[in-house]
């Protein structure tokens, strides 16, 4: 069913609202690949995280920190493996929360991407089928800055030539969407898509 909103334009963030969270597989299929102890890795995996999504740390130089941490003494090839096993893990997107963007774009409600993500995954989210869906799209490393900064959230509204106000903005992580908050966009902190439709319902009733 049809979802508009006129006047607003709802910016999505992407990992864990758009896609889901990478399967115990695709986590298994990684460490393995790294080699070394699992209870090192995430926490180093996770660690640098916000230096490659905000682009002053390149895909290669992330890996090999890793690499570091674990002691481990990887080939290129094997770098390659690792990225390939890690992108791949966080393009399954949620069918749900497709199908609430579907609506919104046939109800004519305006809609923007921006997520904390790589440059690598500009890309998949401008020319993949997303990206038929988003007015504009928003990546972190190509920007050089993370949300929740004031800085990221002021240049998407500055892009879409919006005012706070006209702007709403769905994020998992609530520190995310405080820091959108603080500069007066409407924020909603997604928790499924039975609830983000229910509020975005809200929205257009």
């Amino acid at each position: 069913m049809a979802i508009s909103i006129p006047g607003k334009v709802i910016v999505f963030d992407y990992g864990e609202v758009i896609s889901v969270t990478p399967s115990d597989e695709d986590r298994t299929a990684l460490t393995e690949l790294a080699g070394g102890d699992p209870k090192v890795f995430w926490p180093a995996y996770w660690r640098h995280r916000d230096a490659l999504d905000q682009g002053t740390l390149s895909i290669q130089s992330y890996w090999r920190g890793i690499e570091r941490e674990l002691g481990e003494n990887w080939g290129d090839a094997k770098i390659h493996r690792l990225w390939l096993a890690d992108f791949r893990s966080w393009l399954t997107i949620d069918h749900d929360t497709l199908q609430v963007l579907l609506d919104l774009k046939e109800g004519g409600t305006r809609m923007a991407l921006l997520s904390n993500a790589g440059r690598d995954f500009g890309s998949y989210f401008r020319h993949g089928t997303l990206g038929d869906l988003f007015e504009k799209v928003f990546v972190s490393g190509e920007l050089g800055t993370i949300k929740p900064s004031a800085e990221i959230f002021e240049h998407v509204l500055s892009e879409l030539g919006v005012t706070a106000e006209q702007t709403v903005f769905i994020d998992n992580k609530e520190a995310n969407v405080r820091g959108a908050e603080a500069l007066g966009i409407a924020g909603h902190v997604f928790t499924s898509p039975s609830d983000l439709r229910a509020y975005l319902d809200g929205l257009a009733a």
